[in-house]
């Protein structure tokens, strides 16, 4: 990410797999900021080496804060939480609230059954084969980051993931 010049926003804990991402982009140089609710703060032990670390009241708050500071989504393996982020964002750009592009980062084949699943709903009609083409796959992080750079690139030519 910092050799891309990309930013990373996430849930501004220090622990766990986003934790270990947020301190290797800040200890390359480049810039992360977090968003963590008032409630969760001392639970998750937020993350306090952030270039900008924002506390709000709820969850919802925390997804439209994320939404507001980025330019596009990459979910990597993860629990209920990033399966909540990931249909919120994609609910949201299907609703028109933002036009961001969004990726699943298929370490080991982990999305593979989601994606099995999401195309069996596009299959009986849930869902528009457009709809089901917004979620960018790749196992390469290299690849999903050129597929949603080349989606979207802020007007001062930065991308903020």
């Amino acid at each position: 990410m910092v050799e891309r010049n990309i930013d990373l926003v996430f849930g501004g804990g220090r622990l766990g797999l986003m934790g270990i991402i947020a301190d290797a982009v800040l200890q390359g140089g480049g810039k992360v900021y977090g968003v963590i609710p008032e409630m969760l703060k001392d639970h998750e032990v937020a993350h306090t080496g952030l270039t900008e670390l924002h506390v709000v009241k709820s969850m919802h708050e925390r997804k439209a804060k994320m939404t507001e500071l980025t330019d596009g989504f990459v979910a990597i393996p993860g629990g209920i939480g990033t399966l909540d982020e990931l249909f919120e964002a994609w609910t949201w750009k299907a609703l028109g609230y933002h036009g961001k592009p969004i990726g699943l980062l298929n370490v080991n084949g982990y999305w593979d059954s989601l994606t099995v699943f999401l195309d069996n709903v596009a299959g009986h009609g849930f869902m528009s084969a457009a709809r089901r083409k917004q979620l960018i796959l790749s196992d390469n992080i290299d690849d999903i980051l050129d597929k949603l750079t080349s989606e979207f690139t802020g007007s001062n030519g930065e991308v903020t993931w």
